[in-house]
């Protein structure tokens, strides 16, 4: 299977609020859950960093900037967004897919409604901003099923 954009960025946008990161994080619909041999196992609807393909052409942290745009409402300039360690290979037994991962500053007061991709599975997400620990906590706990959103959560403690 062969698809028209392959890599990815996952991006951590955060700000400090009473000594604490806090971290956007939003609700994302994921129907190959329920196309799992004998019925989804997991909830349908994650929690998740914002993430999104990378367009043929388009530089990694000029994506970063269109995703952060589309789901969460934050209009940024790419310079703005950090590498957030090394690039990472989600499944490379099965997929050739790469994952850049930022991290970003941000005014929550800037926050305007996402311009979503037109995308149902970005339609009408609830986005939330929670502190680090606490998302950190739902990790071991096994709150937090996608791995690319734990590993930026633990690389964004680590900084």
């Amino acid at each position: 299977l062969e698809r028209r954009a392959l890599d990815a960025v996952v991006v951590a946008a955060h700000f400090e609020r009473g000594g604490e990161r806090h971290v956007y994080l939003r609700s994302a619909l994921r129907p190959p859950l329920l196309l799992r041999s004998g019925g989804p196992t997991l909830p349908v609807g994650q929690w998740e960093l914002p993430a999104g393909l990378i367009e043929p052409g388009e530089a990694p942290a000029h994506a970063a900037a269109r995703e952060i745009e589309e789901e969460l409402g934050f209009v940024l300039e790419p310079a703005r967004f950090l590498p957030l360690g090394p690039a990472a290979l989600p499944a490379p037994g099965i997929i050739g897919e790469v994952h850049y991962f930022f991290h970003v500053a941000v005014d929550p007061r800037t926050r305007t409604t996402p311009t979503e991709d037109g995308s149902p599975l970005e339609r009408g997400a609830h986005v939330e901003a929670m502190p680090l620990p606490q998302l950190l906590a739902f990790c071991r706990a096994g709150h937090v099923h996608d791995e690319k959103t734990e590993l930026a959560l633990r690389r964004l403690a680590e900084l």
